[in-house]
């Protein structure tokens, strides 16, 4: 009896321990199969929400975009050259090509007779490099100056100012058009006025931004003698002072003819009033007799006479 029990049992207990085993062995599987689908489903779903939070940022409307760069850029060049038309002519006909225009030019000349000409030149932002290569390359660079402003802030400004001025304005005519009273339509009128009056203000800084933003400034003086000379002795020698000398006298000379032509006229004129004056005037007017001359006021004092002398008078006898 005790033989066949204790085979039964144990043949429960390896059914048991086997059936355990199995148990284990499933759960292991599953979890391994759960976790490999799960790793390999995790980056659909990533991508998924990264689709969905662009679209997401496109599709909102108060989404801030990008500001493009605003820059104003100005530079300087002073070129010497051989040939100062043909070197102006060429810097045209770059600005033009690059698709800009002259905005100013001046020639002169110095005391030499050397031509020298200063042209500014307004091309756009984007052949700003490009135009300003090609001008250096046409002769000797003396002298280069570059400048670049980022007004990006003044523009954005200028633009959101330009937004609340003009809702403002829209907001008084709707005013206007419900307004009964004639006090409150020239009220209205009036500050409708002063408000299209600097909306009309930024409009123009806006336009003068535009154009300096968009439109690059170049200015190129091009002359034929060197900007900067090297220093001479200028200690003056014997032909120096004799050709100082013969200059002063020249110069002398040619004052004082300016001055004799400068009284000439003036001399003629008085010399021919004197002789109408001795010729004509003179002999023409009445002579006056002359005064007899006045007669002494004082008689003339008596003279004493004589005595004579008694030895001289002869006797009576």
């Amino acid at each position: 009896m005790r033989t066949p029990h204790s085979a039964r049992s144990v043949q429960v207990l390896a059914g048991v321990l086997l059936a355990a085993a199995l148990a284990l062995a499933g759960c292991s599987g599953a979890d391994d199969s759960g976790d490999a689908k799960s790793a390999a489903g995790r980056p659909a779903p990533q991508a998924g929400a990264a689709g969905a939070k662009a679209e997401d940022a496109k599709s909102a409307p108060g989404t801030p975009r990008p500001i493009p760069s605003a820059i104003i850029r100005t530079a300087s060049l002073t070129v010497e050259v051989k040939d100062v038309p043909k070197a102006l002519e060429a810097a045209r006909t770059t600005a033009a090509s690059a698709g800009g225009y002259v905005g100013k030019e001046s020639t002169s000349r110095d005391a030499g007779g050397h031509e020298q000409t200063r042209v500014v030149l307004r091309v756009p932002t984007e052949k700003y490099d490009e135009v300003l290569a090609d001008l250096q390359g046409a002769g000797k660079l003396v002298e280069r100056t570059a400048k670049a402003q980022d007004v990006t802030d003044q523009v954005v400004d200028v633009d959101s100012r330009i937004k609340s001025q003009r809702t403002s304005v829209a907001r008084i005519r709707e005013l206007m058009d419900k307004a009964t009273r004639l006090s409150d339509v020239v009220t209205l009128e009036g500050e409708l006025s002063s408000r299209e009056a600097d909306l009309e203000a930024l409009l123009a800084q806006q336009a003068s931004l535009k154009d300096r933003t968009s439109l690059a400034t170049i200015t190129l003086a091009l002359s034929e003698t060197p900007v900067k000379k090297a220093a001479e002795d200028d200690t003056p020698g014997f032909v120096d002072a004799v050709s100082g000398g013969w200059h002063v006298f020249v110069t002398m000379l040619r004052w004082i003819a300016l001055a004799l032509g400068a009284v000439l006229p003036f001399a003629a004129l008085a010399a021919l009033l004197a002789l109408l004056w001795l010729r004509v005037v003179r002999p023409r007017r009445p002579r006056h007799a002359q005064p007899a001359p006045a007669a002494p006021t004082t008689a003339p004092l008596p003279r004493a006479r004589r005595v004579p002398d008694p030895s001289s008078v002869p006797d009576e006898d």
